[in-house]
């Protein structure tokens, strides 16, 4: 199969388009004939070795986290898939190698979700990982019914889908930082924009009123971000953070990691599927043009998502 890859760690240009051998099949495992592949900053940084203390790294490396497709065989244990399902995941395993930037990945059964005929390929692979961070964030600080949200980086992968799903949730109002050129964007999503900057805890304190405090933060952004949302959530409890692990640990902020959930996934592409969330996708690029789409992603400012096709 084709796949884009790395012998080692570095910046964008250490990928390439190979030729590699088809994954194997295990017995719990579905083959998926990649259409589409999401991409994330996590996979930039893993690119570059930044996570290499975390878990286990094989070179030479496949990136890619998200994955859209169409069942070509699965295991001798499987029971819920056959060939011919089109179907996305979450496909994060415990070591690092063999990634969704290829012709063809196997993906454990249990994170896989079925896509619905009306959500397109790029769409689809552009949801799990930023829909289950930002859903798993949201119920992390018990986002529900009646809940002022305040979300940062609301124009971004995570928060554009974040703003959307704490309305699915009950939240009445959701306020999302932005830079002012994403405020209509935000504003379309169903939040009230704020700008970011040193004005930002007098202009959301302005615009809930009262004692000018929020019942949930969820923080994409870091930095001064996460220091101004400390100042404006009533309990830390209810404030989580997805970018600053040991920071939140010492302010009794919530730390979030997205985790592979097959019903979630399901539950959320089913709301894109009854126009109830909408996955704004940037750009696309085809598989060889791989290194364009980090560069792209990595130089910020990113509205929504990068998705490559295959």
């Amino acid at each position: 199969m084709k796949a884009i890859a790395f012998t080692q760690f570095g910046d964008a240009d250490v990928m390439s388009l190979q030729e590699l051998p088809d994954p194997l099949l295990g017995p719990d495992q579905v083959l998926v004939e990649v259409r589409a592949a999401g991409v994330n900053p996590v996979d930039y940084k893993i690119r570059a070795g930044y996570l290499q203390g975390l878990m286990p790294h094989h070179l030479p490396l496949i990136p890619g986290w998200d994955v859209s497709g169409v069942v070509r065989a699965v295991g001798i244990g499987v029971q819920d898939w056959k060939p011919g399902d089109e179907v996305l995941a979450y496909a994060r395993k415990d070591h690092v190698q063999f990634g969704t930037y290829a012709e063809l990945i196997s993906v454990p059964d249990r994170m896989i979700a079925r896509k619905p005929s009306t959500v397109d390929f790029v769409t689809a692979a552009a949801l799990p990982l930023a829909g289950l961070t930002a859903l798993q964030a949201l119920k992390a600080v018990g986002t529900g019914s009646g809940d002022v949200v305040l979300v940062h980086a609301a124009a971004g992968g995570v928060g554009h889908l974040q703003v959307q799903i704490a309305r699915e949730l009950g939240a009445s109002r959701v306020l999302g930082t932005a830079s002012p050129r994403n405020h209509e964007f935000v504003r379309s999503l169903g939040a009230e924009p704020v700008s970011y900057g040193d004005a930002l805890v007098d202009a959301v304190a302005e615009i809930v009123g009262g004692d000018g405090l929020v019942d949930v933060v969820v923080d994409n952004a870091g930095g001064l971000a996460f220091d101004q949302s400390l100042q404006l959530v009533r309990d830390r409890a209810r404030m989580t953070s997805i970018v600053d692990g040991p920071r939140a640990l010492e302010n009794g902020v919530v730390n979030t990691w997205a985790r592979p959930n097959a019903e979630q996934t399901q539950w959320l592409v089913d709301l894109v599927a009854d126009g109830k969330l909408r996955v704004e996708v940037q750009q696309t690029f085809p598989l060889e043009e791989a290194v364009k789409a980090h560069r792209l992603l990595e130089g910020g400012h990113v509205r929504g998502k990068v998705v490559l096709t295959v």
